[in-house]
């Protein structure tokens, strides 16, 4: 495969620490970072600490051993294209320097951004607000100045901040769930006010927290990128990714201390992101999540393997184009059909090897924005959604399937799933115990037999003759 390598885009030597990113992951080393680095192509000293609280001691090692330089290998079938990412300069983790450096960092007056990538579960929300039962929560509230959750250093951090005079700046969350910037300001403000009411108005009245949507699709590497990586650069890096060339990032212009022209490396500066991430969290989540638990259960290790399926590939278009379309709000400029096309020929791609196990990951905090609020939109249109339905049930037949093998769901609430299995025949009482899963469902929609039989129904059907068949039974019904 050909391999094209960039020369680095920028001279380094102006960087200052003005953006701290906490949960410096792949998704953040192949998205934020990539249009930053590009953003400094024509200048400006928007440097990065990285930041990383629970694992990653030695990647952030790795890192500053190479100067804070990594590259991100962008890939399709036709090629590959190295880009070095230097917007780096500095890295952090409170195993290694003490929690008092990140907190302090938050407070030095450079810095005019803490970016986010911490996953849903970093959030430790419960609804629409803080989860003050949360283990993590409370173990921070009761010693406020040694935290261990983003959201306890957040505001240790701003606390350190108030407390030297400085100004406010922007917690800017970059993490793939639904109203982002307002679940991090609630989460925030919620934390502060059961620790400082004084403080909660300090950041009410001077902290900015915009909303996003990301989209970049970004696999789990494995020994064929590692190879390709080093191949690439020379030397085995594990800060170095393998991910698409496709990328988006539309962001709420909304922050309280500057920022960077982000707008200058393709991002949408908008005033409302919410039908974009609605559109995105649907149509291409929504259908990962159908690929993810349908497309093992059919045997497929890979999104691009499910490509090569037409049954799959079909049921994915369809869903994405006559179910999961007609509950989004209309967005001047963006053809729909166009847009699914564009998602089935990322899917496609074979270099990615993005894995159906790594997407089904983490499915119960998933489920309720990607195929929960579709049928319920479906239920109040009077509107049939036996695709969505499947995809639901592949989850609960994906579960049981793990359990029963002996595993342990990837899941956040997996010791409560496997509970479920245990309890419950194989069959429609499975399926009744499942949907009584109020952090999925919510009650009265569960109780509702216009969504919970399409649902059994569907998972019988799943059972009988299997996923690919039920697939094709399921468009045979649309």
């Amino acid at each position: 495969m050909q391999i094209e390598t960039l020369a680095p885009a920028h001279d380094r030597q102006d960087l200052r620490p003005r953006i701290l990113h906490i949960g410096f992951g792949a998704f953040a080393r192949a998205h934020q970072l990539v249009y930053l680095d590009q953003v400094l192509a024509d200048g400006g000293d928007w440097g990065v600490i990285a930041c990383r609280l629970n694992s990653g001691v030695e990647d952030l090692d790795a890192l500053d051993a190479a100067d804070g330089i990594y590259h991100v290998l962008e890939a399709d079938d036709q090629g590959i294209v190295a880009r070095p990412v230097g917007a780096v300069v500095g890295s952090l983790h409170p195993v290694r320097d003490g929690i008092a450096a990140v907190t302090g960092r938050i407070a030095d007056p450079a810095l005019a951004i803490i970016s986010l990538t911490i996953t849903e579960k970093g959030y430790a929300l419960k609804g629409d607000g803080l989860d003050a039962d949360h283990a993590g929560i409370k173990a921070d509230l009761a010693n406020p100045d040694a935290p261990r959750t983003a959201i306890g250093v957040i505001v240790a951090g701003l606390r350190a901040r108030r407390d030297a005079g400085q100004g406010g700046l922007t917690v800017m969350s970059c993490d793939n769930l639904p109203h982002n910037g307002r679940l991090a300001r609630a989460a925030v403000l919620d934390y502060a006010r059961l620790l400082d009411a004084d403080l909660a108005g300090w950041i009410e009245g001077n902290v900015r927290f915009p909303a996003t949507m990301v989209d970049r699709i970004v696999p789990a590497l494995n020994d064929k990128a590692l190879a390709l990586i080093e191949q690439a650069t020379g030397r085995a890096d594990p800060n170095s990714i393998l991910t698409e060339p496709f990328r988006q990032w539309v962001i709420e212009d909304d922050f309280a201390a500057g920022r960077p022209a982000f707008e200058d490396a393709g991002a949408q500066m908008v005033q409302d992101v919410a039908p974009f991430e609605e559109m995105k969290l649907r149509m291409l989540n929504g259908s990962h999540t159908f690929l993810a638990c349908l497309g093992q259960l059919a045997g497929c290790e890979t999104v691009s393997d499910c490509m090569d399926d037409p049954v799959l590939r079909d049921a994915a278009r369809r869903l994405m184009l006559t179910e999961q379309a007609p509950t989004l709000r209309p967005l001047p400029g963006v053809d729909i059909a166009d847009y699914a096309d564009q998602l089935i020929a990322r899917f496609g791609n074979s270099t990615l090897q993005h894995r159906t196990a790594q997407i089904a990951t983490d499915t119960s905090a998933k489920l309720p924005q990607r195929l929960v609020a579709p049928a319920a939109a479906h239920l109040a249109a009077d509107r049939d959604w036996p695709l969505t339905a499947l995809a639901i049930a592949g989850w609960m037949r994906l579960v049981r399937q793990t359990v029963d093998g002996g595993g342990k769901p990837a899941d956040p609430m997996a010791d409560r799933l496997a509970q479920v299995v245990a309890d419950t025949q194989d069959g429609g009482d499975y399926v009744t115990a499942m949907l009584a899963l109020t952090q999925v469902f919510p009650v009265e929609l569960a109780a509702d037999p216009r969504f919970a039989a399409p649902i059994a129904s569907a998972y019988l059907n799943i059972v009988r003759t299997g996923a690919r068949t039920a697939i094709a039974n399921a468009m045979g019904a649309a």
